[in-house]
């Protein structure tokens, strides 16, 4: 099962990198959280607990096409949160 644990590793460092990317541009404009930045920081944690709660599932009947789905949602997820940082 080490897709599995991959797949986990890949969830936590894309959303790790993509909650860094919101600190670094606090630090560089004002210097202080602000509502926007928090609302992306909590979005990207709901993100988060969600894909950790589809790999954990358990009773899934194709899990190549499952994982493959995961895959997919975490790249739409970081691309539209990477979006949203930019539009900042």
């Amino acid at each position: 099962m080490a897709n599995i644990k991959n797949l986990k590793k890949d969830i936590n460092y894309v959303l790790g990198d993509i909650i860094e990317a919101v600190y670094l541009y606090e630090m560089t404009t004002t210097g202080k959280p602000s509502a926007e930045t928090n609302a992306l920081i909590d979005e990207a944690i709901v993100a988060f607990d969600s894909l950790i709660a589809k790999v954990n599932a358990k009773k899934v009947e194709n899990k190549k096409a499952h994982f493959s789905q995961i895959n997919k949602d975490l790249e739409e997820t970081a691309n539209q949160l990477v979006a949203k940082i930019n539009a900042l």
